[in-house]
């Protein structure tokens, strides 16, 4: 079970003393921003690009090198609904801040359609995949894709080693970029005459916008480590630099990159790392260093240290079976987090976040406090999910419950099956501050405007029958207003700030609303009604008794005892055992 995991960020010299800075390439645009949209993924790349970089820089208005939802629906000739989609997920995994006006740089556009053409590693084959087949839809349009994905195939191989750690795919990111940079600098670069002959070259501003997709562990932009632009007067625009030269650079640093990598985890197969960052992990994306922590089912939120002189801006938790684990601010290093492989577990994580994945879990209740800018959850089974964010996307889930204070739509794409979506339902002290951190904003809530995409993802490395990915995905039901609850995440350390959440700030539908007006006033009848009844003492007790053995018979009819066990074992607060027993009894 593994719950943080950082890396180094600068890797010693093969000469000695020095140090080396490593390329690292953008996870984001790789797990969050590929659409399958047939539209959007071009074979042939520059052929394509080129000219649709042409059409839109030759229109004669006010910044022709900015482009909105209506002008690349018109380059592409795809629906409006379409091109808004393509580029609030340009926005979502872009580096910087979306623009006010929902316009996107035109080569910042260019290099994400480039990238639609990326397919994603595949997990390997489980060797039991035969005897987990009935518990994963058999009828899938890529049927042996999803038995070998299905959560309880996880759960009992127990290992990672059937789904692709972080560092094979960097590598297969960094892969992807240095086969194909060269037809991504010709999309950036513009022609001059030297000699007689045509050639390309980058300014240090289009040189820039590689950024999107690659950058140094250390915070350092591209344009100040590359030695053509790195020295560069700022009140001077740099000189104009060969593409040929700058080709050579950047897929010289992916080379050392993954040298560097491939001499990590061949280390660790052969036991010389011990005790050090885990392999699996290469990712570290700011300069400021932090200590790695350890909160692992834990309530009282302290931390140890391990090399402090290391930090990521990924925070796993994983694997978890039958546990909770409580997750605030100072338990997040960075800005992002991976949910995986969890099962009949309840996982909070209470803090303001950038990304959030979650894989492969089932039967597991996951909160997401904040989220600015996406959410992905994908291959899941019976698992509910709680999240206030900017946006998220759902794939090849099963028989799972969303409750969702989203401002954008949300996205269905790939094999779903019986998945419900509600409005958002629970609160916590810090909520609205962390809330307001992100930029998400609570008086916007479109968790019941489902957008549904193709059934079959082209980005998975796997052939499928022509025509299938224009399949489109099952969509979300809504959920019945009279099973709708509120969700209650006690306030185990007590509030940090001075504003405090005291309600859910996202408003409730008109109907859901009722509905839950009407069970707190049933409520209220059923107090004053035993408040009321005239008994003697021993008659109050008996009654109390009585009360008190029903409702554990209920309750433990439709819980699994051995989560019970587990929690008493490992001496866990009575508060959060019924926060864990309330969660199984709305998953039944």
């Amino acid at each position: 079970m593994v719950e943080d995991q950082v890396e180094p960020s600068i890797a010693p010299d093969a000469g000695g003393g020095a140090t080396r800075f490593l390329l690292r390439s953008r996870r984001e645009p790789f797990e969050h921003g590929l659409l399958p949209i047939p539209k959007l993924i071009f074979s042939d790349g520059t052929v394509t690009l080129a000219p649709l970089v042409d059409k839109i820089l030759r229109r004669s208005i006010p910044h022709p090198h900015r482009v909105d939802s209506p002008d690349l629906a018109d380059a592409l000739q795809i629906s409006l609904d379409h091109a808004r989609l393509a580029l609030d997920t340009l926005a979502s995994v872009h580096p910087s801040d979306p623009a006010p006006d929902g316009t996107v740089d035109v080569y910042d556009l260019v290099v994400f359609l480039y990238i639609q053409s990326y397919k994603r590693l595949v997990p390997r084959s489980h060797k039991d995949s035969a005897a987990i087949a009935d518990v994963w839809p058999s009828t899938s349009a890529f049927d042996g894709y999803l038995s070998a994905l299905s959560p309880l195939q996880l759960a009992r191989s127990n290992s990672r080693r059937f789904m692709p750690s972080q560092a094979d795919e960097e590598a297969h990111q960094l892969s992807y970029l240095q086969k194909h940079m060269g037809n991504i600098l010709a999309l950036l670069a513009e022609p001059v005459e030297e000699e007689g002959d045509e050639s390309l070259v980058l300014t240090m501003e289009r040189f820039e916008h590689l950024g999107f997709l690659l950058h140094f562990s250390e915070g350092i932009r591209l344009s100040q480590a590359a030695p053509f632009f790195a020295n560069s007067d700022p009140d001077m625009p740099a000189a104009p630099v060969s593409a040929t030269q700058v080709h050579e650079w950047v897929v010289q640093n992916i080379i050392s990159s993954l040298e560097h990598n491939a001499e990590k985890a061949l280390a660790k197969e052969n036991g010389f790392l011990k005790n050090t960052a885990d392999i699996d992990v290469p990712m570290a994306d700011a300069s400021l260093s932090h200590p790695k922590t350890q909160s692992r089912s834990s309530l009282s939120g302290t931390s140890s240290p391990v090399n402090p002189a290391f930090w990521t801006n990924l925070t796993f938790v994983e694997g978890m079976i039958k546990a909770s684990v409580v997750k605030q601010s100072c338990d997040i290093k960075g800005d992002s987090i991976k949910v995986l492989n969890c099962h009949d577990s309840v996982i909070y994580i209470l803090a303001p976040l950038r990304y959030a994945t979650v894989y492969g879990c089932s039967d597991a209740t996951v909160i997401l406090g904040a989220v600015g800018k996406a959410v992905r959850v994908e291959h899941c089974e019976r698992v509910q999910i709680i999240t206030a964010a900017k946006r998220i996307c759902i794939a090849n889930c099963r028989e799972c419950v969303f409750y969702l204070g989203v401002n954008q739509q949300p996205l269905f794409v790939g094999d779903n099956h019986k998945l419900q979506v509600a409005p958002f339902n629970t609160y916590y002290a810090q909520l609205e501050e962390h809330l307001s951190k992100v930029g998400v904003d609570s008086s916007i809530n479109r968790w019941d405007e489902p957008l549904v995409l193709g059934m079959v993802d082209p980005h998975d490395s796997l052939s499928h029958p022509a025509g299938v990915s224009e399949i489109q995905a099952e969509s979300a039901t809504c959920i019945d207003p009279d099973q709708f609850t509120n969700f209650l995440i006690p306030n185990w350390f007590g509030a940090e700030s001075l504003q405090t959440t005291r309600y859910n700030p996202f408003p409730l539908p008109e109907i859901y609303g009722a509905s839950q007006q009407k069970k707190h006033t049933n409520l209220l009848v059923v107090q004053q009604s035993i408040r009321d009844v005239l008994l003697d003492e021993n008659r109050k007790r008996e009654l109390a008794s009585a009360l008190h053995g029903h409702f554990k018979d209920w309750l433990y009819g439709i819980i699994f005892l051995s989560l019970i066990s587990i929690h008493i074992k490992n001496g866990e607060c009575s508060l959060l055992l019924f926060q864990s027993l309330a969660h199984e009894l709305k998953l039944n």
